[in-house]
């Protein structure tokens, strides 16, 4: 996925009630309960449905690396959807979310002002308008860099120009590198 989308799907994760399957057979069949079948998990894995099977009844138990991590990847994003929604409705309607950030950052500001990036560590609570604008374009299917401009004007809003009240206008804001992204409901 992404740097910025992933860091929301941690985020909402953290609003689970129970924990995610850990094996490999406990991951198939929840996959295979989900989409129905196991033609449906096999397509959608890149794998034959007889390895489907197999997993399902414990002749497997630990798959390739490559296929550990999009088998807990698609577990993941499917679990817990009422949850998932809840905490994102929250965030978006009346908690917001919190972004820790060590990145380099640069802006756009009036002739006479330096506009040099550096590194930055922000811990900052943005607003609930905010949040339900990263999950309404994560949602839609937004490219990281689209998500990086959202999270930057929410930033140029909050923390640059204080919400409105500091003087002065900055134009842009940008993420030219990123060390560090986390973000917290």
């Amino acid at each position: 996925m992404s740097l910025i989308g992933d860091g929301l799907n941690k985020a909402v994760q953290k609003a689970f009630t129970r924990p995610a399957p850990k094996s490999a057979g406990a991951q198939m069949r929840y996959l295979v309960k989900q989409l129905g079948g196991t033609k449906a998990v096999a397509q959608m894995l890149r794998i034959s449905q007889r390895t489907v099977e197999r997993y399902v009844k414990n002749q497997i138990k630990k798959p390739r690396p490559d296929l550990a991590g999009r088998l807990e990847r698609e577990v993941k994003q499917r679990w817990q959807p009422l949850i998932r929604a809840k905490a994102r409705q929250k965030a978006a309607s009346t908690g917001g979310i919190i972004i820790d950030t060590r990145a380099r950052l640069g802006y756009t500001a009036p002739i006479g002002s330096t506009d040099q990036d550096r590194i930055r560590h922000l811990t900052i609570a943005l607003p609930p308008v905010h949040a339900a604008r990263l999950f309404n374009a994560q949602e839609a299917g937004a490219s990281d860099a689209r998500l990086q401009e959202i999270a930057a004007e929410a930033l140029k809003e909050v923390y640059f120009q204080d919400g409105g009240r500091r003087a002065g206008s900055l134009d842009e804001v940008r993420f030219t590198d990123i060390e560090h992204l986390e973000f917290d409901l």
